[in-house]
């Protein structure tokens, strides 16, 4: 009995055992989707323009998803589901904000020992906040869509969960948003 008790305190190894074990009232077992999800999470909600107010988004996230737990379908895959909740959390932020959103993108830090040339570090971030920028003045759908399947490496079937679309609209999005990326990025290095 001992060892039923002992096992049910360990982490899941997968979200499928997680998710089983957190409906039968396992608090540790959804510790452990949060752990795995959450630099996945909080990189959803600042790119979904909720900045600053990103661990509220992320925190509002994970509650209403343990909240609707049971709800899920348990042939689907958690993360794009959960990434819905974020999503929909950050849109949700940007309109009672009454503006619309900014994206907001922390870039992660060089390792010093990684950097051969001051001058090429420069450059690359230059051109990384000048990609940024773009990305920013893209329309709305569009810029949603690039995110997901760039920034957050997203496929387009799992873009089409997160952002409750048809895959086809996924396509048409990403091809008009890269397009216009290219069309920008043309004329900027002209």
């Amino acid at each position: 009995m001992e060892s039923l008790t002992t096992s049910a305190k360990e982490p899941p190894t997968d979200d499928d055992e997680a998710i089983a074990r957190s409906l039968a009232g396992d608090l540790v077992a959804y510790e452990a989707l949060v752990t795995r999800y959450s630099a996945l999470a909080h990189r959803t909600a600042v790119m979904f323009g909720a900045a600053d107010e990103s661990e509220d988004v992320v925190q509002e996230a994970f509650v209403k998803a343990y909240r609707h737990l049971a709800a899920f379908r348990r042939d689907a895959p958690f993360r794009p589901w959960l990434l819905r909740i974020v999503a929909n959390e950050a849109h949700n932020l940007t309109r009672s904000r009454g503006r619309r959103a900014e994206l907001a993108v922390k870039l992660g830090g060089l390792d010093a020992s990684e950097v051969e040339d001051p001058q090429d570090v420069a450059v690359a971030t230059d051109r990384r906040t000048r990609l940024l920028d773009v990305v920013r003045t893209l329309p709305e759908r569009e810029r949603d869509v690039v995110v997901c399947r760039y920034f957050l490496q997203l496929s387009e079937a799992e873009t089409a969960q997160v952002l409750d679309l048809p895959v086809g609209t996924v396509k048409s999005r990403t091809f008009r948003g890269l397009r216009r990326l290219r069309e920008e990025v043309g004329r900027d290095l002209a």
